[in-house]
């Protein structure tokens, strides 16, 4: 039986993309809401879930960070999608006809230069992929979205304009999760990542002193990010990310003068390195 893998949105999102690129042998599964999609996964419905947590436009993705150390899930791998925006319309359309596109919020923007040349008015939808599908049911020549060729492909759409954004280097990055953790892979070609969340003691440079050991053992940090802990402004949860598998001995040991200095600790996952992400960096 084929198994399925959970996303955020409707069919033709660039989530729903990047579940086609990382795991084109399974079924993508289309979930309202992240906290749906992560359900899914727990109830069995879905084998995994695709999470975006990052775009290097807008940054985090809202919320995310707070919805995984609760989920119960792990994460086991990471993918990038590059984010191309098409000009999508119905069959027939040219792209003189266009007087309005539809598309999600943080899209429009990236599209601004395309459109103000073309004298498109941008209009907001709740989902690009929604956008593209309600396109394709009015049968308005007038009127286009903004969203993935495979969008397009679903609804039946045209392409009239093929990567049309702004920004060259517009990336998101998703993670994989599972039910389980795998931990006891080596990645010899482009190295393994660490993730996980930590709450520090109460103590004077408490955060420095944790995050002394991952300096003094040569681990390098990738990521750490600050956010709130429910709602309340003297409660600070922090997410990092590390290069290197915790059983690695600088890594282990820096793992535990890090232990030392936190009341909480919880590694989310141990994963191969996309080699997008060293692309990215360079």
């Amino acid at each position: 039986m084929t198994q399925r893998i959970a996303f955020q949105g409707e069919p033709g999102a660039y989530s729903h993309e990047a579940c086609r690129n990382a795991r084109p042998d399974m079924d993508a599964l289309p979930c309202a809401t992240f906290e749906d999609a992560i359900e899914a996964v727990k109830t069995g419905e879905a084998a995994l879930a695709m999470l975006p947590v990052e775009n290097t436009t807008y940054g985090r993705v809202a919320d995310i960070h707070r919805l995984l150390p609760q989920s119960g899930l792990h994460i086991i791998d990471e993918a990038f999608v590059r984010v191309h925006i098409n000009l999508l319309a119905v069959p027939g359309a040219s792209l003189s006809d266009v007087k309005e596109a539809y598309s999600h919020l943080v899209l429009l923007p990236q599209c601004a230069t395309f459109l103000k040349e073309h004298n498109i008015r941008g209009r907001v939808s709740p989902d690009n992929a929604r956008a593209a599908r309600e396109v394709a049911e009015a049968g308005d020549k007038s009127s286009a979205a903004l969203a993935s060729e495979l969008a397009g492909e679903i609804y039946g759409l045209d392409v009239l304009a093929r990567h049309i954004e702004d920004f060259a280097n517009n990336t998101t990055r998703f993670l994989i999760m599972a039910p389980e953790a795998q931990t006891d892979r080596r990645d010899k070609g482009h190295g393994m990542v660490t993730s996980f969340v930590f709450q520090v003691r109460n103590i004077p440079a408490a955060l420095y002193k944790a995050m002394g050991g991952f300096a003094t053992n040569g681990v390098n940090m990738t990521k750490l990010e600050s956010y709130m802990v429910d709602g309340r402004f003297t409660a600070t949860q922090f997410y990092a990310e590390v290069e290197g598998h915790p059983e690695d001995p600088a890594l282990k040991r820096a793992l535990e003068e890090l232990d030392y200095f936190t009341n909480y600790l919880n590694i989310l996952g141990v994963y191969p390195a996309e080699k997008a992400r060293h692309l990215e960096e360079s």
